[in-house]
């Protein structure tokens, strides 16, 4: 059996980077954090999160 990786609204998503809603919504938009649609709602993995700090960490370490 898979492991389902944790689900993240918007809001727990912009309060683990400190940052607001609105950037968050700006880096789905701009599809540099991968987020999924359940009903109207937005979601984004804990996985998704994840590959995103890491990238943005491997960018400033460059």
């Amino acid at each position: 059996m898979a492991v389902t990786p944790g689900l993240l609204n918007v809001d727990q998503v912009a309060a683990r980077l400190q940052v607001s809603r609105w950037t968050v919504y700006n880096l789905i938009r701009s599809r540099e954090l991968a987020s999924l649609t359940i009903g109207r709602c937005r979601r984004i993995t804990e996985t998704a999160l994840h590959d995103y700090i890491t990238r943005q960490t491997e960018g400033e370490a460059a």
